[in-house]
């Protein structure tokens, strides 16, 4: 059970999603607006953050942003917005899910798991190594040559999933289905953008790849550089 935190301006859906959850052993805290929102997030630590965009202060995306400037809680956006824009720029600015109203409580829970899953830290008991890069999923740290890495949520989870294959050729599509949580499909754009940003703190670029390295068609492998004196790995 988790606690969560329903961001929402309508009375009655905020009432009916605390009442829901709460009846099935959540603990819930809610608010109207964006900035109660945001004293809350920060003040009580919610596991998860129920999100609608639509609020009478800050907007939701905005508050997303600054959410995710001071916390690094999964957050789900819960709207009657369903236009591909919407979707695409809640994703972009780091939500972990994406709810449309109206909804059941039933899909929405189902979703809530998923998202903790994959957020929490049930993840590998050892720091995973990739040459001179190290990657922690408990602690959510990564290094590499023993610098930190000052990377955003999303670049981390990026990151930690492509050093979880480490050696394997992972697709864009399977990036935004565990990464964006996106299994239908499209966005690979953003994909793109979040591997250039990643590509640019690892001090390498698509050019001159060292760890990162794009199989054309196909999708991109993380692996660790050749060792000094030998052939680098072929593709790039």
């Amino acid at each position: 059970m988790a606690h969560v935190l329903v961001i929402e301006d309508d009375p009655a859906i905020r009432s009916s999603l605390v009442r829901s959850l709460t009846d099935r052993g959540h603990a819930v805290s809610s608010a109207r607006t964006g900035m109660d929102g945001l004293r809350l997030a920060v003040d009580d630590a919610p596991d998860l953050v129920l999100l609608d965009l639509g609020l009478p202060d800050v907007d939701g995306h905005s508050v997303l942003t600054m959410l995710r400037a001071v916390r690094d809680v999964p957050v789900i956006v819960v709207t009657a917005r369903d236009d591909d824009p919407s979707v695409v720029r809640a994703l972009d600015a780091g939500a972990d899910d994406y709810v449309v109203k109206p909804f059941g409580t039933a899909q929405l829970e189902a979703r809530m798991r998923a998202v903790l899953r994959r957020t929490g830290s049930d993840g590998p008991a050892e720091p995973l190594t990739v040459g001179e890069l190290v990657v922690d999923p408990v602690s959510r740290e990564a290094s590499l040559r023993g610098a930190p890495l000052e990377l955003t949520r999303r670049e981390f989870d990026l990151l930690a999933h492509l050093a979880q294959h480490a050696g394997e050729v992972v697709t864009k599509r399977d990036l935004l289905a565990e990464v964006w949580n996106q299994p239908y499909g499209g966005g690979e754009r953003t994909v793109d953008v979040h591997l250039s940003w990643l590509r640019r703190k690892l001090g390498e670029s698509a050019a001159h790849p060292v760890y990162l390295h794009s199989v054309r068609g196909v999708g991109v492998r993380l692996v660790a550089p050749p060792a000094a004196g030998t052939d680098p790995a072929p593709g790039g």
